[in-house]
């Protein structure tokens, strides 16, 4: 079975930056991408940005110049920079990710999440 574990999420003033990482663990897994999303509550989950096993990444307008995703292959991490943080980036992020398997072919993972609050 594939884990995902979120860390580096906490508090910040608005302009700073924080990285957050996603560690995968598992055996002999695949991975097809990793994406992370974030959850304002009472708003729907919100994908942030995306990275192929190819390297292609995509990002959510909100994200576009100022946030970075990348995957440390050897590590099996999957990294999130955000810089020139704003209030209204404070919310619960996620990593996700779609991950193969032979046991359990492709599957959909999300870890539990890190929470991120940036003051004004």
């Amino acid at each position: 079975q594939v884990q995902l574990v979120e860390s580096g999420g906490g508090l910040v003033q608005a302009g700073g930056s924080l990285r957050l990482a996603c560690a995968i663990s598992g055996t002999d897994f695949i991975i097809n991408f990793m994406a992370w999303h974030r959850r304002v509550p009472g708003k729907e989950l919100e994908r942030v940005a995306k990275i192929l096993k190819s390297g292609s990444t995509s990002y959510a307008d909100s994200a576009k110049g100022r946030f970075t995703i990348s995957m440390d292959n050897a590590k099996s991490t999957v990294y999130l920079q955000m810089t020139s943080l704003r209030p209204e980036d404070t919310a619960d992020y996620y990593c996700t990710g779609n991950v193969y398997t032979r046991r359990e072919g492709s599957v959909d993972y999300m870890g539990q999440g890190t929470q991120v609050s940036v003051s004004s």
